[in-house]
């Protein structure tokens, strides 16, 4: 039926060149051929998420086999599959590096909150006994699984102390940022450590 359907049209177009005829029967019937070997495509939509205390973004489909075959995810593919000491390891939910450089980094400061889960970690007031009547507080928030400098948020809170109550006073924006670059360099510093042992 298809057939009879495809000569019809070829042949109502007699009066043009057997080349040309050729070339429009074979634009015609490649299609028709392909379409009548393939077998129906399943596509599933795949719908950004992200998971509940984190930044990154994952596709609903980077969990199935992907056109390459195997387990291999479509980011694997384009990004490259992440190195075991880049992701972390098992035991918490952010990159291992920035975890305990920033808990090294901040010993100092009385912790009052860590989950290493959701990657935050928040510091009680510290007054520092060297400039008394003036107190910090810490909050960190680990945003990856590799060890990125865009992986660490710090915001830092100051305070002064009035007549009697503490008041919350101005504070240089680029303390954060510098508590930021001593962490990242303690990560690396980390990262070097057991590159070496291995």
């Amino acid at each position: 039926m298809v057939n009879k359907g495809i000569c019809n049209i070829i042949q109502s177009f007699a009066p043009m060149s057997s080349v040309y005829r050729i070339v429009i029967a074979a634009a015609l019937l490649i299609p028709l051929g392909l379409a009548a070997c393939s077998k129906p495509i399943n596509v599933e939509a795949s719908y950004p998420d992200r998971k509940e205390g984190s930044d990154k973004i994952v596709y609903s489909d980077e969990k199935r086999a992907t056109i390459w075959g195997g387990d291999d995810t479509l980011g694997s593919k384009l990004f490259g599959k992440e190195k075991e000491e880049d992701a972390g390891g098992t035991g918490i939910g952010v990159n291992s590096f920035l975890w305990r450089a920033s808990l090294d980094t901040i010993s100092f400061m009385p912790i009052a909150s860590a989950d290493p889960f959701g990657g935050v970690i928040l510091t009680d007031w510290y007054e520092n006994p060297d400039a008394p009547g003036e107190r910090f507080k810490v909050n960190l928030y680990i945003l990856d699984k590799q060890l990125r400098a865009d992986g660490l948020r710090a915001a830092v809170f100051k305070q002064k102390l009035g007549k009697s109550q503490w008041r919350d006073a101005k504070i240089d924006p680029q303390m954060g940022t510098d508590l930021e670059n001593a962490i990242l360099s303690r990560a690396r510093e980390l990262r070097v450590a057991q590159l070496g042992r291995e």
